[in-house]
């Protein structure tokens, strides 16, 4: 198991809409993220910058580089492209975050 933190950048005003769709997150999006080997999956945000912070666990044995091809994901990235800053395709901008300190 090994655990990735990665930072995505919400636009103004989109914050509580973000939420909104997120606690009514498709089950068949939740399935897809287990079955892909992802686990306890955190966004946070940063009210004052609206810097979201992702922190999530992914199996040895993991296939999330499949997941952008899958329809499941990238109609939740249509769906959330409006409230955020994405590539082409919809897939939300990422910045991978270097771990510095660690209490097990």
């Amino acid at each position: 198991m090994a655990r990735q933190a990665f930072r995505m950048q919400l636009k103004p005003g989109a914050a509580a809409e973000y939420r909104a769709r997120h606690d009514a997150i498709w089950p068949e999006l939740s399935a897809l993220l287990h079955e892909s080997g992802i686990s306890d999956y955190s966004i946070f945000l940063d009210e004052e910058t609206l810097a979201l912070f992702a922190v999530l666990d992914l199996a040895e044995d993991n296939n999330r580089d499949a997941l952008p091809d899958h329809p499941v994901m990238k109609r939740w990235w249509d769906h959330m492209a409006p409230l955020m800053e994405v590539e082409p395709g919809n897939r939300p901008k990422e910045w991978p975050l270097t771990q510095v300190f660690h209490l097990p």
